[in-house]
């Protein structure tokens, strides 16, 4: 537990203080955020804003998991399995990067053009793919010495379901699947001030738990098998605790620059960032239908704005004044703080029940 509070704690204090210093590097590179006129009152004079924010909490995130491994070396030796970097960090700092990345193209385009045409929609979705797919194979490749990868070849909910075996390149589909699905999910989401950064905070918070859970109660734990029937078949389940709690917390501190009025947006290189952690997440803890209700609203922001498009393509209607969702009510005279609570509610909502299920499952399971 205290290398996953030293990573969070560092990651705030980095992310707090460092946000301001990329609020003043951005805003004298001009890197001001295109803003389309669609009508819309949270539009109003945020014109100028510096975006690529993400690259603070990015960086923040970064610091926080080192240190996190620093303060492994004062543990006891029983914990200190992990002390070393692993693949399972690779895997998820890496989506965490590359796909941050194709973000920071993105919002360098759209700031070089100074209009809000950055990245083709086919070449975001092509970066993101060529990033799952690597990343993906990766993480059916290399196998630990208790014999896991970080990835499955089986469909998981709260662990492996064991009738659904996809196999390799099944499971390497499904990798880029819900990289690209849970990263476009948290841009789409990524409208108002703060509603993206808090929501996420809820998610990663989910997964810092769900990690350190299952690092309690993990196969490899030789003291802890042998007592229980009942343990957790993943791989580097600290790591993944210790990198979720970095985000989530440099979320946090980014956070306080970021609610409204935002002095500073996360663009597209947070948001992609973000949303492609948490897919790796959802993977590498074995709770990837799980993931859909933790990260609901992003799934419903995601499923309402498919609908629009569709509904619009085929009948030449919209079933929403417009999307994503939060502009909807926007044109419904919600004010921009009132949808942002009431969102993160709604995210709040669905991360406890599903770390209701994901508990429910182990008291279940141990009687």
């Amino acid at each position: 537990m205290r290398a996953v509070i030293v990573a969070a704690a560092v990651a705030f204090v980095v992310s707090l203080l460092g946000t301001p210093v990329a609020i003043r590097v951005f805003t004298a590179l001009k890197a001001g955020q295109p803003i389309r006129s669609l009508g819309l009152a949270s539009s109003a004079g945020k014109k100028g804003t510096p975006a690529m924010g993400g690259v603070a909490f990015i960086a923040a995130t970064l610091i926080g998991y080192v240190a996190g491994h620093v303060a492994l070396t004062t543990l006891p030796e029983r914990q200190i399995a992990q002390e070393k970097p692993t693949m399972t960090a690779l895997v998820l700092i890496g989506l965490f990067l590359f796909c941050g990345a194709v973000g920071f193209v993105d919002d360098f385009l759209k700031v070089r053009k100074r209009n809000s045409d950055g990245l083709s929609a086919k070449g975001k979705l092509l970066g993101q793919a060529l990033v799952g797919t690597g990343f993906g194979i990766a993480a059916l490749s290399v196998i630990s010495t208790n014999g896991q990868t970080v990835a499955s070849e089986h469909i998981s909910f709260i662990r492996d379901i064991s009738w659904l075996n996809v196999g390799k390149v099944g499971s390497v589909i499904v990798f880029v699947f819900v990289i690209t699905a849970m990263s476009n999910g948290v841009n789409l989401t990524d409208g108002l001030d703060g509603l993206a950064t808090g929501a996420s905070t809820l998610v990663l918070g989910a997964y810092a738990l769900i990690g350190y859970w299952q690092y309690r109660h993990w196969c490899a734990d030789e003291t802890y098998a042998r007592a229980s029937d009942y343990c957790y078949e993943v791989r580097d389940p600290l790591e993944i605790a210790m990198i979720a709690a970095a985000a989530a917390a440099a979320c946090v501190g980014f956070l306080w620059w970021n609610t409204s009025p935002a002095r500073i947006f996360m663009g597209d290189v947070g948001s992609l960032a973000l949303g492609a952690l948490i897919g790796g997440l959802a993977v590498a803890t074995r709770t990837t239908l799980l993931s859909i209700l933790i990260g609901g609203l992003f799934f419903i922001i995601t499923v309402t704005w498919v609908i629009q498009i569709v509904s619009f393509q085929t009948t030449g209607r919209r079933v929403f004044r417009m999307v994503p969702l939060h502009h909807h009510f926007e044109l419904a005279g919600w004010s921009e703080v009132n949808i942002v609570v009431r969102f993160w509610t709604v995210a709040g909502v669905c991360v406890a029940i599903g770390l209701g299920l994901f508990y429910s499952d182990f008291l279940a399971a141990t009687g």
